[in-house]
């Protein structure tokens, strides 16, 4: 498993990054084939000063899994302490998914070997059941650059915004991100 700690407007201490080591190294056992751990760390100019420091980790696994998982608080510590709680609820969740896909086909025993440890929760987690797609919606798209899709965006009051790139020849998606600017999705194929 591969670890690496960036610090983005701030050092990353000694200290900080033997914590982060800690916090992270127990991630491996509740889901055995982590290949990486992403670990961002920055101090951003929020006028709230209890957003200011912020912890984001990302993890993939050998099977090309990711998730992420992104805190903030007035302590990078704290903020460390709650990202890798809110870890810890994804990888349940994405263990159940398994778990449920599972049934029905072997033994109980090979999905254990694969799922890894039981997680360190405190209190009994409750399964809920699944969700479902609720709700299918189909629109029409029309060609167009990603700097009218802002205007879209912005016109429509969304935080994200599908549409047909033409300068791609491809599907992107516009979102508005925390910090109030944009971010575009472009697919890439393998």
């Amino acid at each position: 498993m591969e670890l690496s700690v960036n610090g983005r407007n701030m050092e990353v201490t000694t200290r900080l990054r033997n914590y982060v080591e800690k916090k992270t190294g127990k991630l491996d056992r509740y889901m055995p084939n982590l290949a990486e751990i992403h670990v961002d760390l920055s101090e951003t100019n929020a006028r709230n000063a209890v957003e200011r420091q912020v912890a984001q980790i990302t993890i993939r696994d050998n099977r090309g899994t990711i998730l992420r998982a992104e805190e903030r608080s007035n302590d990078m510590f704290a903020s460390v302490d709650a990202v890798v709680d809110k870890l810890y609820r994804q990888i349940s969740r994405y263990r159940g998914r398994r778990r449920r896909k599972w049934r029905g086909g072997g033994n109980g025993n090979s999905e254990e070997l694969i799922m890894g440890d039981p997680l360190p929760f405190d209190e009994e987690m409750v399964e809920s059941d699944e969700p479902a797609i609720v709700r299918t919606k189909r629109f029409t798209m029309r060609p167009m650059s990603a700097d009218e899709a802002v205007d879209q965006i912005e016109l429509l009051g969304h935080d994200f915004f599908v549409f047909f790139n033409a300068d791609e020849q491809a599907v992107n998606v516009l979102y508005r991100r925390r910090d109030n600017n944009y971010g575009l999705l472009q697919p890439d194929m393998d």
